[in-house]
């Protein structure tokens, strides 16, 4: 399977906005952007809400039969490892290799002098067409970069290898991914994972690595965007150089995760796409969660009563929310508002304090954070959620719709 040029990874903890998240990616398509949409969620995510891969599935074949998808689209097992990748092998052709576990964790010396020694070439001094200088890259610095990542990508080559044995060497596209670590990958860190994977025999479409800054969930991004910009640019040059060395897939490229609502560096990501020719995929989850409160909010009533009471719970149970996020949030706790402030909102001023307009006095980035990863409160009230959702349609899609394409498509993808 071929993944496009442009994609989007379009999660949706509850399964219920598969239509208006592919409306947007219409939108795109009548723009002239040709854009695939790619529907992922991981193992936690499934085992926190009680859904499985095959929910996805059907959310995503209900959503192209609904609006007449002309193109291609995919379902992700996002962030699989060893053993969780045979539960999704069935519904799933988008396997995101995650290996970041591994990331540190010595190879064998022998393997290592083995890498090091098939890729003496650039073992000294790496020039990277269109990049106006070159990178060191002494042979002690390259074999501690094969200590570094070279298990985790023979680990990557172990997953892929047992999907081609379950569903056949062309029927998936893969990601490998190595973002969930604490340093970022430099540019000769990333050439020579490239290489690694090349070796591997993994025909890697996308890698997400780890950039500069913070991703942190569901805010903007936080560090600075001129270093980023020069980053992710450098890392362009570097997998187009990759491709051409390693006979890896010729639509091989970036992947941003945790890529939703990184505003301040949507414009360097699109002009440097721009410059370079290169594709992106940009995978988004909670955001479109987010949509559903702010829908509900402004619905008023029943719908309303169900934001605040989402809200006053996580404030309750916020150490056991907040935890497994621990390294992607950044919640000032004496910035929240208390839950009775909160129980005297109206609807537009619940919506006002989560939507993502930063130039809202009434925005509150850590009151966003807090309900990013409080869905699980809203998988605990199992029906009155879900009937919600679908009683309240008509005001929580056009904010679906409207997120993805005008802060996320736009910008990235078309450019303002």
């Amino acid at each position: 399977m071929m993944l496009e040029k442009y994609s989007i990874g379009i999660g949706d903890r509850f399964s219920h906005q598969g239509k208006a998240q592919l409306q947007a990616v219409l939108q795109a398509k009548d723009h002239g952007v040709p854009l695939t949409p790619v529907w992922n969620k991981s193992h936690r995510e499934h085992t926190i809400i009680g859904t499985t891969p095959a929910n996805v599935r059907a959310e995503a074949d209900a959503a192209v039969a609904a609006l007449g998808w002309p193109g291609p689209y995919f379902v992700d097992a996002d962030h699989i490892g060893p053993k969780t990748v045979d539960l999704f092998v069935q519904a799933s052709d988008f396997f995101t290799l995650d290996v970041a576990d591994f990331i540190g964790q010595a190879a064998p010396q022998a393997e290592v002098r083995e890498f090091v020694e098939k890729h003496r070439r650039y073992v000294g001094s790496l020039a990277i067409p269109s990049i106006d200088h070159t990178f060191d890259s002494p042979h002690d610095r390259v074999e501690a970069i094969a200590r570094k990542f070279l298990l985790a990508v023979k680990q990557a080559g172990s997953i892929y290898r047992r999907l081609v044995q379950l569903k056949g060497k062309d029927n998936f596209v893969t990601e490998v991914s190595m973002d969930e670590t604490d340093q970022p990958q430099t540019p000769v860190e990333m050439f020579f994972i490239l290489a690694a994977i090349a070796d591997e025999g993994i025909p890697a479409q996308t890698i997400a690595p780890k950039f500069t800054g913070r991703f942190n969930k569901g805010v903007d991004y936080v560090g600075q965007a001129a270093q980023f910009e020069k980053e992710f640019d450098e890392d362009l040059a570097v997998v187009a150089f990759a491709v051409e060395q390693f006979g890896l897939p010729a639509n091989l490229k970036l992947s941003i995760h945790s890529g939703s609502d990184k505003f301040s560096i949507y414009g360097p990501i699109h002009k440097a796409l721009v410059r370079r020719g290169a594709g992106l995929h940009l995978k988004t989850a909670g955001t479109t969660w987010l949509e559903e409160l702010i829908g509900l909010a402004s619905a008023g009533g029943e719908g309303l009563a169900i934001a605040k009471d989402i809200y006053t719970a996580a404030m309750d149970r916020f150490d056991e929310l907040c935890s497994p996020y621990a390294t992607v949030i950044d919640i000032d706790k004496t910035r929240l508002p208390g839950p009775a402030v909160v129980a005297g909102w109206t609807g537009p001023e619940y919506a006002d304090a989560l939507r993502h307009e930063q130039s809202s006095l009434a925005y509150n980035r850590h009151f966003r954070q807090l309900l990013h990863v409080g869905y699980k409160v809203a998988a605990e009230m199992g029906r009155r959620y879900l009937d919600a959702l679908e009683r309240f349609e008509y005001a929580i899609a056009p904010n679906v719709t409207t997120n993805i394409y005008e802060r996320h498509i736009k910008p990235i993808f078309i450019g303002r």
